[in-house]
């Protein structure tokens, strides 16, 4: 049937053809899935996005509620009907995504409810409070209403979101399944044409050469030295059989003799190759870890945030030359990410931003931009290629290592041991910190306590004589505390401390000092203020602690009340800080004398 070289070649020709429409074939039809694969898959990422950005809008409107009551400034108010509307929004358009599922459909609907019930609780101390009832906005809230719907919105968003993100997970292992079942098509059916083309082009050129001009052919190449050819034993001539046999027996001895010499001396070439190499990473490797060494060497004994910075920008441009970066860690709240280190090139990189703002932070793993447009950058990045890394602890982010432009293959074991000693350190700087904090901080009202006020009075009296600025110092205590204690028990006493304690950080700046002098005395540091201009704050504070409701379990424990003494320093005083704080306490037992609950400022100090 297949005599002749046609119909070889012909048949050939035609299984290529259909094997060629074959592979084409499986390839489009895997490609279509793929891609309805990834729509799936951006789809259920649409979903968790708007899922997020509702219950983060209901919050926002929670806390803009919160800022209204308690600081009675309208600017808080005026943004909470804005996330409610927004939340709604975000709410329906996640029910909208879900229309394609009908369990999460009724997930996001029972979302769509709770998140309706809890905005309107939220309207209803907000409406009390524009009328200017805040006693009875600030009641509504504490009965707990509130928590319990917000509660039933979590459960409920984390009901969908679960959910979601198993559907996620699938979609995922769907794709790249899909992925990989392409990838073996190809593999294999390119290969499999290819070779089928080349035995194609074989059964032509062998069908049409003569044999004499080919053993002429093999002689002129076997001249040049070169023993790779080989002839056809079936010429039809006996001479010509004879001589191609033993020509090839001639040939395969030379070729299997160069064989062995080529193969020998690639080998040796191979294993002298990988010793250098090898020898060459091991070097390098040992400079990185002698490096990181001294880098953790230093970390560990260093106690404050600009030591730690001079060591990070000192030692990684050594680990990583020529890549610039920064390091962030989280601040107190872990509500934003502040810039503790940069070095190289990075001066444009932020002081702080959200967690949110990050890739590598929201997916819990490294996020790398090549700047090709091919990947999604994190908004607190500049523009072009970079990478952010996640600085891990116990499986807690705990910083995240920003690197300006592309980190090489061969740089990822230095990234990974510079990544872990810094964490390291990070968390033992923590740890310090905490340990500090905990030797200044009074437990139970979470105010500085005494003996932090009178080395920071110290401090701030020095640097007022210094520089000739104002310094205003306030002692205050509970009105008839012993009222709490001996009517309702100590443990009433000490929440209504804790009352007081949060009124004094919430009324003062951020550079003011307060702290518990003791028992139910406090002390507040104000540098850069003077009496006078510290008096409208002390008396917001009075009418704010004057609101209060205080209850201790079911019981009302009545009204609560301070009384203020506030001294001022001055230049004749010098560093002495004695009787700065005499005069305040003199100041305060005025205003007991006085009838409590108001502030009395002391007359002016002399050395």
């Amino acid at each position: 049937m297949f005599s002749s070289l046609t119909s070889r070649v012909t048949a050939l020709g035609l299984v290529i053809a259909l094997a060629l429409a074959g592979l084409v074939a499986l390839l489009v039809q895997a490609s279509y899935e793929t891609r309805e694969s990834f729509a799936w898959v951006a789809h259920s990422q649409q979903v968790i996005v708007a899922l997020d950005e509702a219950v983060a809008e209901l919050r926002e409107a929670e806390s803009g509620q919160r800022g209204f009551l308690l600081t009675q400034d309208e600017r808080f108010a005026a943004t909470v009907e804005a996330r409610l509307d927004d939340a709604a929004r975000r709410v329906a358009a996640l029910e909208r995504l879900t229309a394609d599922n009908m369990l999460q459909h009724e997930r996001a609907a029972a979302l769509r409810a709770a998140v309706t019930r809890r905005a309107d609780f939220l309207r209803g101390p907000l409406a009390l409070g524009r009328r200017g009832d805040f006693t009875a906005a600030l009641y509504v809230v504490a009965g707990g209403r509130g928590l319990e719907l917000m509660a039933e919105v979590d459960r409920r968003a984390a009901a969908l979101l679960q959910r979601e993100r198993d559907l996620l997970a699938q979609r995922v292992t769907a794709a790249e399944s899909r992925l990989a079942w392409s990838k073996r098509v190809a593999t294999v059916g390119g290969p499999l044409i290819a070779g089928l083309l080349l035995l194609l082009v074989a059964m032509v050129a062998f069908g049409v050469r003569r044999p004499l001009r080919r053993v002429l052919d093999a002689m002129e190449v076997l001249g040049e030295g070169r023993v790779g050819e080989r002839l056809a034993t079936r010429t039809g001539s006996l001479e010509f059989d004879r001589l191609a046999r033993g020509y090839n027996a001639m040939a395969d001895r030379l070729d299997q003799l160069s064989g062995e010499q080529r193969a020998t001396d690639a080998r040796l070439q191979s294993a002298n190759a990988d010793l250098i190499a090898q020898r060459a990473e091991l070097e390098a490797r040992g400079g990185v870890i002698a490096l990181l060494g001294d880098m953790a060497h230093r970390l560990q004994a260093a106690r404050s945030d600009a030591e730690l910075a001079q060591i990070i920008d000192c030692f990684v441009p050594q680990v990583l030359p020529g890549v610039a970066g920064a390091l962030y860690a989280h601040n107190n709240s872990r509500n934003l990410l502040v810039r503790l280190a940069r070095w190289g090139g990075a001066a444009h990189l932020p002081e702080s931003f959200g967690p949110e703002e990050c890739w590598a932070l929201r997916l819990g793993q490294g996020h790398v931009v090549l700047g090709d447009g091919r990947e999604v950058t994190c908004r607190h990045a500049g523009t072009g290629a970079y990478r952010c890394e996640p600085l891990l602890a116990g499986g807690e982010v705990i910083g995240l290592l920003y690197l300006d432009g592309e980190v090489g293959e061969e740089e990822t074991f230095r990234l990974a041991a510079l990544g872990e000693n810094i964490a390291s350190a990070l968390v033992n700087h923590r740890l310090q910190r905490d340990l500090k904090e905990q030797t200044v901080r009074d437990a139970l009202t979470g105010l500085h306590n005494r003996r932090y006020m009178e080395e920071m009075l110290q401090l701030e009296v020095a640097r007022a004589a210094r520089a000739g600025t104002p310094l205003a110092f306030v002692m205050c205590d509970v009105d008839h505390f012993k009222r709490f204690n001996d009517e309702f028990g100590h443990d009433a006493g000490d929440s209504v401390l804790q009352l007081v304690g949060a009124a004094l950080r919430e009324h003062f700046r951020d550079g003011d000092v307060a702290c518990r002098y003791g028992g139910e005395e406090f002390a507040i540091i104000a540098p850069g203020a003077t009496p006078e201009a510290l008096l409208p704050r002390i008396e917001r504070l009075r009418a704010a602690i004057g609101a209060l409701r205080a209850r201790h379990g079911a019981r009302a424990l009545g009204p609560i009340s301070l009384s203020f003494g506030v001294a001022g320093w001055n230049e004749t005083l010098g560093r002495d800080n004695a009787p700065l704080v005499a005069a305040a306490d003199a100041a305060l037992y005025r205003a007991k004398r006085e009838g409590r609950d108001r502030a009395v400022v002391a007359e002016r100090l002399a050395a």
